[in-house]
């Protein structure tokens, strides 16, 4: 018995240890000086393609632009998209340009903690020093709001940040939005905005038990959002499949009216309204023109199956 007790004892202890250990971890990178003049218009605009607006102001509930989103239910607890105005104490107001890419690129904070995976940083992860910059510019014209949004509703052990640092190293890698060799500026244009900005994937893939993008499953739809909200399939041959065309796409990512003459409900209803009627004619193409020939279940299958593992994807 006694050895038993001092078997626990070193377990515990062993335990305890590695979770000090892990805690103190350091993640991610020391960002490099943006130095770059932002200009505002760009910034707004890559706002919007990114989904700022819709995710972090809460319009049912009349709340504030960049104040604070939704709620959004997962299995995990229900997380609350934070205040992200200039005011200094509920907001970003006292954070640094270096401050602001190290959260949008890496998905860590001031303090140099992990931020969960709800926020779509893994698809902002290529971003360049000058959309850093024209972002923060951006951000600076916000009006700020001083009420902070309120805090995760999140039980243990989902609550401790830490275990976050175990999470993206399974699952944590950039998005692949360089251009391909052989492919039309309009088409490696619309792999940028859905890879990239748009984060398509974010949505329209399942996530496995850990909540990390399944890769042969990437944009093959879900029907697990936040809330109880489905996504469908935007691969290619489902798209065509329903009846979408380019142009028919293209116009319904300004619209939100599909070719039966419905509209779009739900969360993709407000990336609509607060963000792809805002793009440009030609960015909306892009988009349409990628997701009608992007061939993604195809590629994704056959790297899942060659590399037998499961990672993020977009």
């Amino acid at each position: 018995m006694k050895r038993l007790f001092v078997f626990t004892g070193a377990a515990v202890a062993c335990g305890i240890a590695a979770a000090a250990a892990l805690a103190a971890w350091p993640i991610g990178t020391a960002p490099a000086a943006v130095d770059l003049e932002g200009d505002v218009d760009r910034g707004a605009y890559l706002a919007r393609a990114s989904g700022c607006i819709a995710c972090h102001t809460n319009f049912a509930a009349g709340g504030k632009p960049l104040a604070g989103g939704a709620p959004l239910e997962t299995p995990f607890g229900v997380f609350h998209p934070p205040n992200i105005t200039t005011d200094p104490d509920a907001g970003i107001g006292d954070w640094t340009v270096q401050d602001f890419a190290k959260a949008v690129r890496q998905g860590i904070s001031p303090e140099g903690e992990p931020y969960y995976p709800v926020f779509t940083y893994p698809f902002y992860a290529r971003f360049t020093d000058q959309q850093i910059a024209d972002l923060w510019a951006a951000f600076q014209t916000v009006a700020p709001v001083a009420e902070a949004a309120p805090a995760h509703e999140v039980t243990f052990p989902f609550d401790q940040r830490w275990g976050l640092k175990l999470w993206r190293a399974a699952y944590l890698q950039e998005p692949a939005t360089d251009p391909v060799d052989g492919r039309g500026d309009l088409w490696n244009r619309g792999r940028e905005l859905v890879r990239g900005a748009a984060h398509c994937g974010a949505c329209h893939t399942d996530r496995n038990i850990a909540g990390a993008r399944i890769v042969e499953a990437a944009l093959a739809g879900s029907n697990d959002l936040p809330g109880g909200g489905k996504a469908p399939s935007i691969r290619s041959g489902t798209l065509k499949a329903d009846g979408w065309t380019v142009s028919s796409l293209a116009y319904a990512l300004r619209t939100g009216t599909t070719p039966s003459g419905d509209s779009f409900g739900g969360s993709m209803g407000e990336v609509v309204r607060q963000g792809t009627r805002f793009l440009t004619d030609t960015d909306r193409q892009a988009i349409a023109t990628y997701l009608l020939d992007s061939e993604v279940g195809a590629a994704t299958q056959t790297s899942a199956a060659s590399t037998g593992t499961t990672t993020e994807t977009n």
